[in-house]
């Protein structure tokens, strides 16, 4: 059974740092990508950053490029979201999510299953 987990989220002031963490177990995931979404109050869940357990490219929304890192361990199968002069308007439940297609790094939702429960992160101004 595959588990997702997010952890790492809280409040933080505009201009500080936070990171996330994404531990998957249940099988193994090299080859698949795993994605950061989030979803503000009211909006759609939008993606944020992706990259595959194998391999070095790594994905970034417009939004967040420069300001976020996506990167992994594969020993602890963890990926991290290290995020970065944080706005308010980053303020949302961050998601991670496993990618559907081997060696795909998708961007949009239908292209990842098994997601986690979520991680608030809350940017104050």
């Amino acid at each position: 059974q595959v588990q997702v987990v997010e952890s790492g989220g809280g409040l933080v002031q505009a201009g500080g740092s936070l990171r996330l963490s994404c531990a998957a177990s249940g099988r193994t995931f090299n080859g698949y990508a795993m994605g950061w979404f989030r979803q503000a109050p009211g909006k759609e869940r939008e993606f944020v950053a992706a990259m595959r357990w194998s391999g070095v490219s790594t994905y970034y929304a417009e939004s967040v490029k420069g300001r976020f890192t996506i990167s992994r361990d594969n020993a602890k199968n963890t990926v991290y979201l290290q995020m970065n002069s944080l706005k308010p308007e980053d303020t949302a439940v961050y998601y991670c999510a496993v990618g559907k297609e081997y060696l795909v790094v998708g961007t949009t939702r239908d292209q990842y299953d098994y997601w986690g429960q979520g991680t608030q992160v809350t940017v104050s101004s």
